[in-house]
């Protein structure tokens, strides 16, 4: 559950006290899906780039997580780090089955919502920025680059959990992100 802290405001719930929780307790395994699975769905998509694929290796995730949670250790790294690293995993595993990735343009499975409030002329100019941003992450960037930059926008892990999920230290992981938003940045300049 959320915590307080001595400010009132509220903090992160513990994620790894959940985790033991649900190893008991159906209720708190609930509480660990609704949390995750939006994050661990949006990775594993990025990675298969199909939608009925990514639904189902993330049931294999979460089945995963469900049959593993007694062996969960939280001295050893975070709930998230640890979801993820399956996550990682099993995506492998299907793109393995799969033979490859499917090469499929970012903006096809990407669509970012255009704020409503926003002026037709507005939404037309956000849309192109969005589609302009994401076939230069697809077009610019390596496999690992569009996984790392998955793992931190579209899963939200930070740089010491993407560290922990991909085996590089934290300060490779903000080199990796740095030069790979310099890269995109470069190119949407010239545009």
């Amino acid at each position: 559950m959320a915590q307080g802290n001595e400010n009132g405001k509220h903090t992160a719930p513990d994620w790894s006290g959940v985790a033991a929780e649900a190893a008991e307790d159906d209720r708190a395994f609930e509480r660990l899906y609704r949390a995750f699975f939006p994050r661990v769905y949006n990775f594993i998509f990025a990675r298969l780039k199909d939608a009925a694929l990514a639904d189902e290796a993330a049931a294999d995730v979460f089945w995963n997580v469900y049959r593993r949670l007694s062996m969960f250790n939280a001295g050893r790294a975070s709930f998230s780090t640890w979801i993820f690293s399956i996550a990682a995993n099993v995506a492998a595993d299907y793109a393995r089955r799969r033979g490859r990735l499917q090469e499929t343009a970012w903006e096809e499975f990407f669509d970012p919502a255009v704020p409503e409030e926003l002026s037709p002329e507005a939404k037309v100019l956000s849309e192109e920025g969005n589609r302009e941003c994401l076939e230069a992450v697809g077009a610019l960037l390596s496999e690992s680059e569009r996984d790392i930059i998955a793992l931190r926008y579209w899963a939200d892990l930070s740089n010491k959990e993407i560290a922990e999920v991909t085996g590089l230290t934290a300060n490779h992981v903000g080199v990796v992100l740095f030069r790979a938003l310099e890269t995109l940045r470069k190119k949407l300049k010239k545009t």
